[in-house]
């Protein structure tokens, strides 16, 4: 049998473009998802407000008496409210257990030893969660300005309401941002994705219980900064040019979303990086 030489040969194939790694997770990891059946009843389900939406607009656009069905700026501040159930259960499935099954596996380590960067493991990792709840939320509500376009047959609507392009798109940043980087810290916590799970539903629904009872204590709705969602929901109101629901400040309710994504991030900094091994 004949031996070949096995030495130096250079490298003749492509090479990778720096800082693309983070391409590579996030692909993997949204491959990972959609294959799971019942992960997709969920998506499907989260547009059922979409096709209601969609039923309204076609109904007010054809029938003259239901003209009070005509969908309005509020719509879809509204729409996108009813958003966030799906939002919450998608960032619990998809998002508990991006770092924490690594970091129960032991391959946060073995995914640092390769040429890639610790910030390029977060984006990838946010990536997948990002890329599911945009399709929940901003999705969606631009879907619905297509259809109300399509069965008014004209852009009137969307001329006059021009605000509502960057509104959608800047809530549902918010709204995503919030939810994602929020969960990807607490994953980054343990290495249990059912406790995280638990650890984020904890804090949603806490943070709202205490704001409602210094509400009913003290009389007043400046405390909801205390509630990440309620403060969102603040945002909201004024992003889309609505009566603000609460007597919190527009700029506190910014500086809360801002803050909890700044110290969700800083929790990433400290827990996602390698450990230099000296001999």
């Amino acid at each position: 049998m004949p031996i070949h030489d096995q030495g130096y040969r250079r490298y003749a194939g492509a090479r990778a473009t720096v800082g693309r790694a983070w391409q590579v997770i996030a692909g993997a990891g949204i491959r990972s998802v959609v294959t799971k059946r019942a992960f997709i009843a969920l998506m499907l389900f989260a547009w059922t407000p979409f096709v209601v939406r969609a039923v309204q607009i076609y109904v007010s656009a054809n029938f003259q008496q239901a003209a009070f069905l005509a969908p309005k700026g509020e719509t879809f501040r509204e729409f996108l409210e009813t958003q966030d159930i799906f939002v919450f259960f998608v960032t619990i499935w998809v998002g508990a257990g991006l770092i924490a099954n690594d970091r129960r596996a032991n391959a946060l380590q073995l995914y640092l030893s390769k040429p890639l960067s610790a910030a390029e493991y977060v984006v990838g990792k946010l990536a997948i969660l990002f890329v599911f709840l945009i399709f929940v939320t901003w999705a969606p509500a631009m879907g619905l300005l297509l259809v109300q376009a399509i069965f008014a047959g004209s852009f009137t609507f969307i001329r006059n309401n021009a605000y509502l392009l960057p509104a959608i798109t800047l809530f549902s940043l918010a709204q995503v941002l919030l939810a994602s980087t929020t969960m990807l810290a607490l994953s980054s916590l343990s290495k249990s994705s059912r406790f995280v799970g638990v650890m984020y539903a904890g804090l949603m629904f806490f943070t709202a219980a205490l704001f409602q009872a210094l509400r009913g204590i003290t009389r007043t709705t400046a405390f909801a900064w205390i509630s990440p969602n309620d403060a969102l929901e603040q945002l909201g109101d004024v992003i889309f040019r609505l009566e603000p629901r609460y007597e919190l400040s527009p700029t506190a309710a910014g500086l809360t979303v801002v803050a909890l994504i700044a110290v969700s991030g800083f929790i990433l900094a400290r827990r996602v990086k390698g450990v230099e091994i000296v001999t």
